[in-house]
Order: C-alpha cells, then sequence, then structure tokens
C-alpha cells in the first residue's frame, strides 16, 4: 500500500509533487489547473529573470516562470523532457516551468514538519514545510508566498 493510499481513509488533502533540479517539492492539488508539455515561450522586455516569457493558452496570454530561479535556484535549461504546471495563483493564472511531475500525495497536517531554522528568510516564507515520505524529502511550496501581491499586479 502506498504513502497516499494509507492517508486516503483519514481525510487527508492532496499536494501534487514535483522535481525541480535534483530537489522534490509539492504544492496543494487545488492550485494546479492542468500539467503540459513544454512549450517555448515569447520572451517579454522588462520582465523579471525568472519570468520566461508568455504563451497562448487556448486564446489566453500565461506568463511562464521558471521555478528553479524563482527559487533561487540555477536557472532550468528547458528541454521538451520539462513540464509547465498551469497554476491558479490568488486571481491570476501562471505556468510554472519544473523538471518533471513525480506523485499525487494524500497527506494530512501533521505529516507536515516545520521547516528547518537554518533556511533562508525567503524559503521559511514560501516554505509552509516540510514531508518526510518514503525515505524523501519534499519541500511544500506556497504559491501565494511565491508571488506576492506587488509582482502579481506587475506581471
Amino acid at each position: 500500500m502506498t504513502y497516499a493510499a494509507k492517508n486516503l481513509t483519514t481525510g487527508g488533502r492532496e499536494l501534487i509533487a514535483f522535481r525541480v533540479g535534483d530537489q522534490e517539492f509539492c504544492v496543494n492539488i487545488m492550485a494546479v489547473r492542468e500539467i503540459r508539455g513544454w512549450t517555448p515561450a515569447t520572451p517579454m522586455p522588462h520582465a523579471p529573470s525568472y519570468v520566461l516569457g508568455v504563451i497562448n493558452l487556448r486564446g489566453a496570454v500565461l506568463p511562464i516562470v521558471d521555478l528553479s530561479a524563482r527559487l533561487g535556484m540555477r536557472p532550468a535549461e528547458p528541454t521538451v523532457r520539462h513540464v509547465i504546471i498551469v497554476a491558479q495563483v490568488r486571481n491570476q493564472v501562471v505556468g510554472l516551468l519544473v523538471d518533471a511531475v513525480s506523485d499525487i500525495l494524500t497527506v494530512r497536517d501533521e505529516d507536515v514538519q516545520p521547516t528547518p531554522d537554518i533556511s533562508s528568510e525567503f524559503e521559511k516564507t514560501v516554505a509552509r514545510g516540510v514531508l518526510a515520505i518514503e525515505g524523501r524529502m519534499i519541500c511544500l511550496v506556497e504559491l501565494e508566498a511565491v508571488f506576492p501581491h506587488e509582482e502579481e499586479e506587475a506581471a
């Protein structure tokens, strides 16, 4: 029985896990609208360095954010193996470039451990906690903290 299957009966919440570089992260599945393959983005002038550009998503302009760069890691070099997680962040839809989606997890609040004190202030702000599951360490990311209101309005 998988970790997720064991927790289905306890009324846990679902998270979608993904890889960025050699690290695993997860977000609330309720924020995810779809997962799609990499599509080259059209660069936008004066956009923050972590914004790769925009793509056309069924007639809507979708900004694509390199989540690796946004989280302070080495910027991604997108390939056909990368995926875009289309997510709702407050009242805006954004595309998050990640290396791969790995799992759907069902966890209880007590499964989420606090972010370690040695983390930077930015990490403490965006990380809701850490999950230790089946020998893996997965950081639970709060998308609203990754994209503060001021930046959301600029995008």
